[in-house]
């Protein structure tokens, strides 16, 4: 089905987009890139993965407090909601969830394996531990966000997310089976499929960057820090598949971009942080990539109505127009903090398609 608004060859006018997974970071990261989401985005899912994590009601809602006082430092004159996840740990209390989320504090919870991404240290390490949470978000209709990949060092990087689906997704999905998740930023045609038989009660969202580069452009002819992001990148086949499911108009794969700001000398050092910041080009890079197979009347669903409907939001009442050029989009420019910069997301390909 076309959900698009309005299009002609040369422009797409569709509901404002969701992120469905943002990391702002906090301070002065904060302020210098939430314009970047801002500008485009109608709502975000903000990650918790600040040190310390955002674990519980009264830190979520100090969190959302210095997002709206950096907003309004921006200079960006749209709205911009940013909707709150709070950081599973083994101590979590279930009462204090279902809470949290009934008081609108929060509208999901993540999971973290400990030790799998950025600041993840403090995540879950045995899954029994959180059950009585978990059981208690599937009694309440409450959304779990999955950090999909195994941390156990025997398991090869490049094989984790395919091993948490078969050894850790499929058994909690038989063991609670109304219990709703995002698989957040697949990156393998495992995870397509394990959504695809996910009955509803799975859904996955594909960032800009998975659905653009593979392996090699990080790795063939020299090593490319600014590509490096947990779950890494894949092989072309995986990322063939990711694209197939975000254009092929499938209710449940949406946006989260996974925009992870960090400075240039942490990502270009002798061990560099994981995290691609794509919030400035996110849809200049997907009207490429739904043009180039031939959905862009696809976008609108993947970028603006999947995500709400699962999350049990309405779509934006207002719209965003992308327009074509005849000559590709400059590229970003980088983003000042303190000392250090930004180094923003480079496809690699020229982008013809830009916000208006």
């Amino acid at each position: 089905m076309n959900d698009t608004v309005n299009s002609s060859p040369d422009t797409l006018t569709i509901a404002r987009p969701d992120d469905w997974h943002l990391h702002l970071r906090d301070g002065e990261t904060l302020q210098a890139v939430i314009g970047a989401s801002a500008r485009d985005f109608s709502r975000a899912l903000i990650m918790p993965n600040l040190v310390p994590p955002v674990t519980t009601a009264a830190q979520a809602r100090a969190y959302r407090e210095r997002i709206h006082q950096a907003l309004k430092g921006s200079g960006v004159s749209t709205a911009f909601t940013p909707m709150m996840t709070l950081y599973l740990t083994e101590t979590t209390d279930p009462a204090d969830v279902v809470q949290a989320v009934k008081n609108g504090d929060a509208l999901a919870v993540k999971l973290y394996p400990a030790g799998a991404t950025t600041n993840s240290d403090s995540g879950v390490r045995d899954i029994e531990r959180v059950m009585p949470v978990l059981e208690a978000m599937a009694e309440h209709d409450i959304v779990l966000c999955v950090h999909g990949e195994v941390t156990t060092h025997e398991v090869d990087i490049f094989d984790r997310e395919a091993r948490f689906i078969e050894t850790v997704l499929a058994p909690l999905r038989r063991r609670l089976p109304s219990l709703r998740i995002t698989l957040e930023h697949i990156t393998t045609a495992e995870g397509v499929t394990a959504v695809r038989e996910g009955g509803g009660a799975l859904a996955g969202s594909i960032t800009p960057h998975h659905l653009m580069i593979n392996r090699n452009h990080m790795l063939v002819g020299g090593i490319r820090p600014h590509y490096y992001c947990l779950p890494i990148l894949k092989r072309e086949h995986h990322r063939e598949a990711l694209v197939a499911a975000a254009t092929g108009g499938e209710r449940y794969f949406f946006l989260g971009t996974d925009s992870a700001p960090h400075p240039r000398g942490a990502k270009e050092s002798d061990c560099g942080c994981a995290g691609v910041f794509n919030a400035g080009n996110t849809l200049s890079c997907l009207a490429h990539v739904f043009e180039q197979a031939g959905a862009l009347g696809q976008l609108e669903g993947f970028t603006s109505h999947n995500g709400a409907h699962w999350y049990r939001q309405q779509p934006a009442s207002d719209t965003l127009t992308l327009v074509k050029s005849n000559t590709p989009r400059t590229q970003d420019l980088m983003v000042r903090v303190g000392d250090d910069e930004i180094v923003p997301f480079d496809p690699g390909v020229p982008l013809y398609w830009q916000v208006a």
